[in-house]
């Protein structure tokens, strides 16, 4: 499975799942590593297995996909799969990588495949990123990161010691910090684990400032929370 993108396929329908794994074993960059049935086997196999991708069904009994999505949300990528157009917005919301519309061509497939990459899901190995700020490159070392805030366009990195203003999104940011470090707690707010003098249900509380974790975070964050 080296060099590959390790794929899980989730959804309630035989056919659709045999589908989407036959179109992965075409494709020489993915990797099938489990095919689910329903949402409450995938987060049971998450749990002990790193993933990079998901194919997610959207419309299935019990757990829904968008539901599940926001629970993997930051540790693996989503493409989801669906026959019900009405739901690209939800989506979308959820910064996933792409949504086909069933029944899925395998071109299309391909297509949203080439918008993952395999760097920005996988853990960095590095202590530090850089960032462009001020006209010049900064250094930033991972462990000194209290907390990241979106201002529109513009970001800015909350450290031990400064603040860094960067202009990218929060998402985009988002991508490049490594997901055992760092969680993302509103639309806003990303934090450092490492970092956190206490915590609510409602806030965390970072170097005196407390930071709403809201509510369509607030599942994956205190399910995180209580696994540190």
């Amino acid at each position: 499975m080296r060099n590959k993108l390790k794929c899980v396929v989730v959804d309630d329908e035989p056919m659709a799942r045999e589908i989407i794994e036959t179109y992965i074993a075409k494709t020489p960059n993915l990797g099938l590593i489990s095919s689910c049935k329903n949402a409450a086997e995938a987060i049971l196999f998450v749990q002990e297995n790193e993933v990079d991708l998901f194919f997610l069904d959207i419309n299935m009994p019990e757990i829904s996909g968008l539901s599940l999505a926001k629970i993997i949300h930051n540790k693996s990528q989503v493409i989801f799969t669906t026959a019900y157009r009405e739901y690209a917005i939800d989506g979308f919301n959820l910064n996933i990588v792409d949504y086909l519309l069933k029944p899925i061509a395998f071109d299309r497939f391909l297509q949203a495949v080439q918008k993952v990459s395999l760097s920005e899901i996988t853990t960095t190995n590095s202590d530090f990123m850089f960032v462009r700020s001020d006209r010049k490159m900064v250094k930033i070392d991972f462990n000194s990161i209290l907390y990241v805030e979106s201002l529109s366009d513009y970001v800015k990195i909350f450290t031990i010691d400064k603040i860094i203003t960067i202009r990218e999104t929060i998402s985009s940011l988002e991508e490049k910090l490594p997901i055992k470090k760092f969680i993302r707690i509103h639309r806003s707010f990303i934090i450092s684990f490492k970092n956190i003098t206490s915590y609510t249900n409602e806030f965390i509380e970072i170097n005196h400032k407390a930071l709403p974790i809201s509510r369509s975070y607030k599942e994956s964050v205190l399910q995180k929370l209580a696994e540190v």
